[in-house]
């Protein structure tokens, strides 16, 4: 939505958004709405996902048709790749340039799939995941040009469809994401749960808790973190859902069920749950934190570990491979492995009893978010991407401060 607030801000864009009906509206930007399609209860569960995708494909075909029979003619097309809209846009319009936002590339091994022991996959889990791309891969051999955020999901396509694709780092808003120390001088309150100024706070973030990131090695790092030190606090943002991952059977959340493991050894008068909040109070959260947690499975980095970098977080974070393209170990954040609750908790202490290692942590977190995650400079590039392919250039794989693959 960055860039099309951006772009919809000159007047000299005319942008159309096709979309399934959302009451989401953007300024200056047009919506057309197609029919969003139901998944069918005759199919074998793992095509469900590509039949979904044939159907927008479908949709989206007929809805470019009529505003292509309206006279509207696009100077360049953006979407997703991966969810089917843009599967057969080029038979409405053959001679328009096409950038595809390439998320990622499933692949059975070595990425997030066989990450955790502690969830093994069936037999017939590589193949479904296999069936996942099939999409992916009509899109990377169609016509076209692709864009990714980072060098971990460049590397996870094929060499021969990482030709055609630019790395072009995603950037933050570098003035609402700036640390505010005066934060840390007052009271502090999510909804009815208090930490003072002395006070040592803890905070996890995620769209959903959940083991992609790393909720079940957290949850059980919290009993020796609490038992440490008598004035540790800790906030947990995030939703009661699984966004990438298997649910648990009986309708359980995650939060339902780690609080279960460790809830005999947890003094929970000292941890909040917020939920889902408002992205004002998300910010003040981190900016307020002594000590914030990033996990992830080898998969799609979160904005909010790139929003904690600029707000100056103390950042302890997983030493996966998406990680450490943003975290240089004891320079903007420490590692700590994913797997290892007691070696997560002995990280976050020596950050929240040694003020000079977390200071500098902290400095230099926002000096690299100044450095390589601007928004100014994330959407002038951007710019230029999209001026390529107008004017028939062929894009470099890497645009802005998206540092080179080694």
């Amino acid at each position: 939505m960055h860039i099309v607030r951006h772009l919809a801000k000159s007047p000299d864009n005319d942008i159309v958004f096709i979309s399934q009906g959302t009451n989401q509206k953007v300024q200056n930007v047009r919506s057309v709405f197609y029919n969003g399609p139901k998944a069918s209860s005759k199919i074998t569960p793992a095509l469900l996902e590509l039949d979904l995708a044939y159907k927008r494909g479908i949709e989206v075909y007929k809805t470019a048709k009529t505003l292509k029979n309206l006279g509207y003619e696009p100077d360049i097309i953006i979407g997703h790749q991966g969810w089917g809209e843009l599967l057969n846009i080029h038979d409405v319009y053959p001679k328009v340039p096409l950038l595809k936002y390439c998320e990622f590339y499933y692949n059975p091994v070595g990425l997030d799939v066989d990450f955790d022991p502690e969830f093994p996959s069936d037999e017939f889990l590589p193949s479904r995941v296999r069936f996942k791309n099939t999409v992916n891969l009509i899109s990377a051999t169609s016509a076209g040009w692709g864009q990714t955020p980072t060098n971990f999901q460049y590397s996870t396509y094929p060499a021969w469809a990482r030709e055609t694709i630019t790395v072009l780092r995603e950037g933050v808003d570098l003035e609402t994401c700036k640390p505010e120390p005066e934060v840390k001088t007052k009271i502090f309150k999510v909804g009815d749960f208090i930490v003072n100024p002395g006070d040592k706070l803890v905070t996890y973030v995620a769209r959903g808790l959940e083991p992609y990131r790393g909720f079940h090695i957290f949850m059980r790092s919290l009993p020796q973190l609490l038992t440490a030190r008598s004035d540790i606090k800790i906030v947990i943002v995030g939703r009661d859902q699984v966004s990438y991952g298997a649910t648990l059977e009986g309708g359980l959340s995650w939060r339902e069920f780690m609080l279960k493991e460790v809830h005999n050894r947890l003094d929970e008068s000292r941890v909040c749950f917020s939920g889902q909040v408002s992205y004002e109070m998300f910010c003040q959260i981190l900016k307020r934190s002594d000590a914030h947690i990033y996990m992830t499975y080898p998969f799609v980095l979160s904005w909010s570990l790139r929003e904690a970098m600029a707000m100056g977080c103390s950042i302890i974070a997983s030493d996966t491979q998406p990680v450490r393209e943003f975290i240089k170990d004891r320079e903007t954040g420490l590692l700590t492995p994913f797997h290892d609750p007691s070696r997560l908790s002995e990280t976050v202490l020596e950050v929240l009893e040694n003020t000079a290692l977390s200071n500098d942590l902290s400095e230099k977190a926002r000096k690299e978010a100044e450095d390589h995650l601007s928004m100014k400079g994330y959407l002038n590039s951007y710019e230029a991407l999209i001026d390529d392919l107008i004017n028939g250039r062929t894009p470099p794989n890497h645009l802005g401060t998206s540092p080179n693959s080694e």
